[in-house]
């Protein structure tokens, strides 16, 4: 059996691709085909199916766009035309779908802006889209109103789910529109490559990015991830990851949204509500993120945990120090780790299950799927470049950034609201004259067999006595510690060492013994990637997409004037760690302790 296991193997992955190519073969930029098509063909062909459970109610496809209608015809009541941009800041709820499919249905883009963002950085979200009017979820109202010093120019507020000062009431005005279908006519002219959406980047190292998103673009992930996860009207997906980015908004939802299926959708995330939750709406997929399977299982045991109906789990972050214990104690059938970004061209999936890889791509579809690894100066972040001018690919088991070759058919870049952010992105004359690739700005390494597997970002690897040290590497040997419930590394600056010194910031459940700590660390980690600082936290803060923020981390440093929570620091004489005292800092600053 275990000869045949690899050729069963690329049997599973040509089935894949088959299954991808049957859902997506036809769609062309020039197409007709937009995403309003998807739900409006459910709403004939199966108007009674659920298509969204949310806590004690159920819509029907019928329902589903007979709301979305709604939206479409205030949307030109207001005068709004293709082209136009409406802000949508909304928590997770039924709404949030109807609003961007009412307006797409007419060619309004619809900005899905980040509802945990304030002052500044909500402004500036607003600004680089030019949205005329904003859809505001009464519950983020307190949010919004953060940011009205900083608008750059008026906006017309509409509000859903209470009354809001200084805002219209939308749902007055929906009210009083009607849910009948929309003239055939109403998206003549419109094609597949149109812009659809503007999905923001997370903001983890500056202000928020505005990604263009077409119909086309939005259809190809909504499908591949029905065609990973095999997905059918049957299937019901438990949507904890927030709408407004790619995840829990296109390819979570998309799963079975274009399979006729049904999304279970939740406010927010809740490790404690999370098995009641599948085993109330009968769920059969989840769509993760690392984090969240660590939540899960650092959560008390559960009675329903094991009692459940999924069948499979896709995602993104899965380490491979929890990968095993999360299958194993949840009896969960089959996880699917997959690698992309919103705005990127370069996917991966890991159909066999592989422990901590994210995705695999033969020598035989190499010219097929053109992502490719290049060597990486992490001291400039800038890609290698040899003699020739060109860049160097990696060999297997060189650790380099992944690039995507930017292609009208096989990899589009569709880039960002403003040019300048486009072209950043976009790394040129690299194995060729003239080609052009899209820059992930993440670090992997691929095997032999052509698996690859995450490293780190570009800008949070750090160099520290000569060596490149990776932050997700060193996390993944430490959060296994017991008592450990979270880890986040970052390098800091040192006065008169060269590189970065790693910062380990924790979340304990306990007193940390800090013997058996800095064993472990000895026994897992080479010397130059053994952290010299901890600081202690009662919780790490986390984007809206439970990414680690690691910005404030690294600029409050190690200082105790600063810093409130308990330091430690690696005394390199006695070998322990120690308090980090305003005292051995100020020695530290001054350059009297040696590294």
């Amino acid at each position: 059996m275990q000869l045949l296991e690899p050729v069963a193997r690329e049997f599973r992955i040509l089935g894949s691709m088959r299954r991808l190519l049957r859902r997506v073969g036809k769609l062309k930029a020039d197409s007709p085909n937009t995403v309003a098509d998807i739900i409006e063909r459910w709403a004939r062909e199966r108007p009674d199916n659920v298509a969204i459970y949310f806590e004690d109610k159920r819509y029907t496809y019928g329902e589903y766009d007979g709301a979305a209608n709604r939206y479409a015809r205030w949307a030109q009541a207001q005068g709004l035309k293709r082209g136009d941009v409406v802000a949508l800041l909304m928590e997770n709820r039924p709404e949030y779908l109807f609003a961007w499919t009412g307006l797409v249905k007419i060619g309004v883009v619809a900005a899905l802006i980040n509802a945990n963002l304030k002052e500044k950085a909500l402004a500036h979200s607003i600004a680089v889209a030019e949205a005329k009017h904003l859809i505001l979820g009464a519950e983020v109202a307190d949010n919004f109103a953060t940011c009205l010093d900083d608008l750059a120019a008026p906006i017309k507020v509409w509000t859903t789910g209470g009354a809001v000062q200084g805002s219209e009431d939308l749902d007055a005005a929906l009210a009083a529109q009607s849910t009948d279908s929309l003239p055939k006519d109403v998206r003549a002219g419109m094609v597949a490559g149109d812009k659809c959406f503007y999905i923001y980047t997370s903001g983890t190292t500056g202000l928020p990015k505005a990604a263009n998103m077409s119909h086309l673009r939005i259809q190809n992930m909504m499908h591949s991830f029905a065609a990973a996860m095999k997905s059918t009207e049957r299937d019901r997906m438990y949507v904890v990851l927030p709408l407004y980015h790619s995840a829990g908004g296109v390819c979570a939802i998309g799963s079975t949204l274009t399979s006729g299926g049904s999304v279970i959708i939740r406010r927010r995330f809740s490790a404690t509500q999370f098995w009641d939750d599948c085993a109330k709406y009968g769920a059969t997929q989840f769509e993760y993120i690392g984090e969240l399977c660590r939540y899960l299982l650092n959560a008390p045991p559960h009675k329903l945990e094991r009692k459940h109906q999924l069948r499979v789990v896709m995602g993104n972050g899965l380490r491979p120090e929890i990968w095993p214990g999360f299958k194993a104690r949840f009896r969960i059938p089959k996880i699917i780790e997959f690698y992309g970004a919103t705005e990127g061209n370069v996917a991966l999936v890991n159909v066999d299950g592989k422990v901590g890889a994210i995705g695999r791509i033969p020598r035989y579809l190499r010219n097929i799927l053109p992502t490719r690894l290049v060597l990486f100066d992490v001291e400039r972040e800038q890609p290698v470049r040899g003699g020739d001018g060109f860049c160097v690919e990696c060999k297997p088991g060189e650790v380099g950034e992944a690039i995507g070759l930017i292609d009208p058919e096989r990899g589009r870049f569709e880039g960002y609201s403003k040019g300048i952010e486009t072209e950043k992105k976009i790394l040129r004359d690299v194995f060729a004259k003239g080609d052009a690739w899209f820059r992930t700005g993440d670090l992997l390494k691929r095997d032999k067999a052509g698996y690859f597997f995450f490293i780190d970002r570009i800008g949070d690897t750090f160099r520290w006595k000569g060596e490149n040290v990776a932050t997700s590497e060193v996390a993944e040997a430490i959060s296994v510690f017991p008592g450990i419930k979270e880890a986040n590394i970052y390098g800091v600056k040192v006065p008169g060492a060269d590189g970065r010194a790693g910062m380990a910031s924790l979340v304990v459940e306990a007193a940390l013994d800090l013997a058996k700590f800095k064993a472990h660390v000895e026994k897992n980690l080479p010397t130059y990637a053994r952290p010299i600082f901890l600081r202690l936290q009662g919780e790490i803060e986390v984007t809206g997409t439970f990414k680690h923020r690691k910005i404030e981390l690294v600029k409050e440093g190690f200082d105790p004037k600063l810093i409130k929570e308990q330091l430690y620091f690696l005394d390199p004489v006695d070998g322990h760690y120690v308090n980090l005292t305003a005292e051995l800092f100020d020695r530290i600053m001054a350059g009297e302790v040696r590294f």
